[in-house]
């Protein structure tokens, strides 16, 4: 998936009410939309390197939206509602390997009245979870704060097997030169015990990660699960 336009490269002054970052930019201070809902954790530190995409929209209140932070000499995409795009570009262009002889592409499969998961690839249904935790070298992790929606997730993606669909969960490590990813317990214990659950009653579960630059995110390699 390219960006449309050049990012603007700025330093982090702080996240605030969720939705809002200042960053510093050419000695201004802009405000900038934070499309992730999650904690952030470890990403947020003041003079990190950022990088924002700009909306000249007039209907837009912010013009500004973050998209990639550098943390511990990693860039990470943090815009949340890139991910589906970048998949779907991976889908369309067979860089994943289990979908590679998909022929059928449907975003937002509606599964049931309150369920909806994010694409129908013929009859696999995929799921995708945006990472960008790590807290140890070459590992991700997820969440990074409790998700009681990927919990239900999990359990709608075992009662679908029922209904002969075949289902995964994608966790698309948006996170540079990762190598493992793990689920992690020890922030939500629910979610851990949910998908070993889910795991033993069939569900796959893959793990991406992604090539990232100022021009492009785009999936690269697939990293290996660790179970604990």
């Amino acid at each position: 998936m390219k960006f449309t336009s050049t990012l603007i490269k700025g330093k982090l002054i702080k996240r605030y009410k969720r939705f809002f970052t200042d960053i510093k930019v050419n000695n201004q201070t802009i405000t900038a939309h934070c499309p992730n809902t999650g904690s952030m954790m470890g990403l947020l530190d003041n003079g990190n390197d950022v990088w924002v995409s700009k909306n000249d929209n007039p209907d837009r209140k912010l013009k500004y939206t973050l998209e990639i932070i550098k943390a511990n000499k990693n860039l990470i995409g943090v815009n949340t509602h890139r991910a589906n795009r970048i998949v779907e570009d991976a889908l369309e262009n067979k860089l994943i390997n289990e979908f590679k002889k998909i022929k059928l592409i449907k975003r937002e499969f509606k599964f049931s009245k309150d369920t909806r998961f994010d694409f129908l690839c013929d009859n696999k249904i995929i799921e995708v979870k945006n990472v960008t935790l790590t807290r140890e070298n070459k590992v991700a992790e997820f969440p990074d704060a409790i998700t009681s929606r990927g919990t239900k997730h999990l359990i709608n993606l075992v009662n679908s097997m029922k209904k002969k669909y075949n289902p995964y969960v994608l966790f698309l490590t948006q996170i540079q030169d990762i190598e493992y990813f793990k689920i992690a317990k020890d922030i939500d214990d629910n979610y851990h015990k949910n998908y070993l659950l889910a795991k033993k009653a069939g569900v796959n579960f893959l793990a991406y990660r992604c090539y990232i630059n100022s021009k492009e995110i785009k999936i690269e390699k697939k990293i290996k699960i660790i179970d604990e």
